[in-house]
């Protein structure tokens, strides 16, 4: 199963109209997303509740890291640069932290409010090497600004 962009947008949209709360926001997204996609092996959030912290947020998947300073891993990477993380390989990531022995490629987006405020990252993992591209960066990217940057 290959995920359809477009259909996966149209539905976020739809559920997620006249909502404001992040959390439910994001559960929404993290689960919409998750099973859109045979490669999604953990799909979820990271919300930043203190500075240079994140701490775990609505998930699909196996347990995740509770929290996740701004300083390590592909999540914070995300989170300290604002800029979006695509990784073919976590072992070749310095400072990789495995949440999950499983995980190969993982794919972290930052999710910005409507202010352009960094509110947390979105995270893909996949058992998978090499399991996201740029299109996958790019409509996740607009997805999620449609959704928590209107």
């Amino acid at each position: 199963m290959s995920v359809d962009y477009s259909y996966l947008a149209k539905t976020i949209a739809s559920l997620t109209a006249g909502e404001t709360d992040q959390v439910a926001l994001m559960a929404t997204v993290a689960c919409e997303v998750h099973f859109s996609d045979d490669r999604f092996d953990w799909t979820g959030f990271y919300r930043v509740t203190d500075p240079k912290l994140l701490k775990i947020g609505p998930y699909q998947g196996g347990h995740g890291c509770l929290q996740i300073p701004f300083s390590r891993g592909v999540c914070g990477a995300a989170a300290r640069t604002g800029e979006v993380q695509l990784v073919a390989d976590v072992e070749s990531f310095e400072g990789h932290i495995a949440c999950a022995s499983s995980t190969r490629s993982e794919l972290v987006l930052p999710v910005f409010d409507n202010s352009g405020g960094l509110i947390g990252v979105f995270d893909i993992d996949s058992n998978q090497p090499d399991a996201f591209t740029q299109k996958d960066a790019t409509a996740l990217g607009q997805i999620l600004s449609e959704v928590f940057a209107r």
